[in-house]
């Protein structure tokens, strides 16, 4: 029983290594995340189709605040059901269970977290006038891929495989902030082969960030530039022909602009159901990367980055 709540909040330094945030920020949460949990079991207690009344069943097993710790700790860690259980003093069905009414509840809460720049911000400039024609308020997309179980079905198994990666993959676009990295939109999860470029056309980002907002990318978004008037990417090469130094000063400042979706998608990767071979047979993994999102935002916010 070592990683409940009232154990683990005695450890400070420990705490954040098997959450991914502090005791402040958890207990922030928590204050955040059980009114609405709450309010999920009861809905879910009271469903037409239940043939118990309330009260009755299997009780909990810990108490609320611990089965949102549950959740983090094992989107942090990704332990198995049976070790997570353990360390916890619960049974593994138990996790699964938890896991199972708690990730949706977390899913809501980080994209109500997520929000596009404000239009009507102003952003303190940061970069080279050689990207004068970037405007002052922009996101920055990328995508990072995931291993997951190979399919049992032969035509499902050769749709997940990425010949990037070598391996079966689930893909994942993540928008973030060019000022702060603040995860402004997390897509949903597509098989690993899938195209930036596609992904990105297909998730409606583009329609969803409005048109004063500049929307950059890296060299698997060339075509951004004809998808929207304030659409960025690195210069490519002139086929046959040197690269003119002009674009090789551009696309170094331009690197230097993008690298911070780098950094966060490196934040949301510490947590370890997105890091680790999946285990779930691809099951939660949009909800499981938009809880990290919101907790990687929470961070961000305590932090005072944004």
């Amino acid at each position: 029983m070592i990683m409940r709540y009232e154990y683990l909040s005695q450890h400070p330094k420990i705490f954040p290594k098997v959450t991914g945030l502090t005791v402040t920020e958890f207990d922030a949460l928590v204050r955040d995340v059980l009114p609405r949990y709450v309010e999920a079991e009861r809905q879910r207690l009271q469903r037409p189709d239940r043939q118990r009344d309330i009260g009755a069943g299997r009780q909990y097993e810990l108490e609320l605040r611990d089965h949102i710790l549950l959740v983090v700790i094992w989107l942090r860690i990704y332990p198995t059901g049976a070790v997570l259980g353990y360390l916890l003093g619960v049974s593994a069905p138990s996790v699964s269970r938890t896991l199972a009414r708690v990730l949706p509840v977390l899913e809501q809460a980080g994209c109500d977290t997520m929000r596009l720049p404000d239009p009507g911000r102003k952003r303190r400039r940061q970069f080279s006038e050689l990207l004068d024609m970037i405007p002052e308020l922009a996101v920055v997309v990328d995508s990072f891929e995931q291993e997951v179980q190979r399919p049992q079905d032969r035509d499902e198994a050769d749709a997940h495989y990425s010949g990037k990666q070598k391996r079966h993959t689930l893909k994942t676009q993540v928008t973030v902030d060019a000022d702060t990295g603040y995860i402004s939109d997390v897509a949903e999860s597509v098989r690993g082969p899938t195209a930036d470029i596609k992904l990105l056309e297909d998730s409606g980002l583009l329609h969803r960030v409005p048109d004063d907002i500049g929307v950059g990318g890296d060299l698997a978004y060339l075509k951004l530039a004809k998808l929207r008037e304030k659409g960025f990417s690195p210069r490519r090469k002139p086929r046959g022909k040197p690269r003119p130094v002009q674009d090789i000063v551009f696309n170094r400042v331009f690197s230097h602009f993008r690298i911070i979706v780098e950094h966060t998608i490196g934040r949301m990767r510490h947590f370890q159901s997105i890091s680790q071979r999946d285990r779930h047979h691809r099951r939660y993994h949009t909800a499981r990367t938009r809880a990290i999102a919101g907790l990687v935002n929470r961070h961000l916010m305590a932090c005072g980055v944004v």
